[in-house]
This record gives C-alpha cells, sequence and structure tokens, in this order.
C-alpha cells in the first residue's frame, strides 16, 4: 500500500511540476521583438516602434513624459 501512495505522490508531483506550470507562463512576455515591431505605452496606450521606446522595468514607454507619469 505504502508503494503505491509513493507512486502516486510521483506522478502527481510531476505532473504539478512540469505539465501544469508550463500552462500558467505568459507567452508574450518571451517573444523576440525585432527593430520594427509596434509596442504599446505602459501609461498613454499608443503604439510606438521598439526601436524608439523607453523602456523601464520591463515596461515600453512613448516618451520621458509618459515615463515620469507613471513613477
Amino acid at each position: 500500500m505504502l508503494k503505491w501512495l509513493l507512486v502516486i505522490g510521483i506522478i502527481w508531483f510531476v505532473y504539478n511540476y512540469y505539465i501544469k506550470k508550463k500552462t500558467l507562463t505568459p507567452k508574450n512576455k518571451n517573444q523576440d521583438l525585432e527593430d520594427n515591431d509596434m509596442v504599446q505605452c505602459s501609461t498613454c496606450k499608443i503604439y510606438v516602434e521598439i526601436n524608439e521606446a523607453i523602456v523601464s522595468n520591463g515596461s515600453y514607454y512613448c516618451s520621458k513624459e509618459c515615463l515620469r507619469s507613471a513613477k
């Protein structure tokens, strides 16, 4: 009986750690962005090219004013 509980516990751990965790990770955060891709400003919600955007703490901003107002 103890062997079966141990096997069930290992299967439960593998399921929760490997399979269930993969479905909870956000997919759009790990995208590789190119120079001409558009990103949304975290403050005013307009779109700006990624090579013109200001990045701070993982968020994109269209101008220094939006960056200041976010802080």
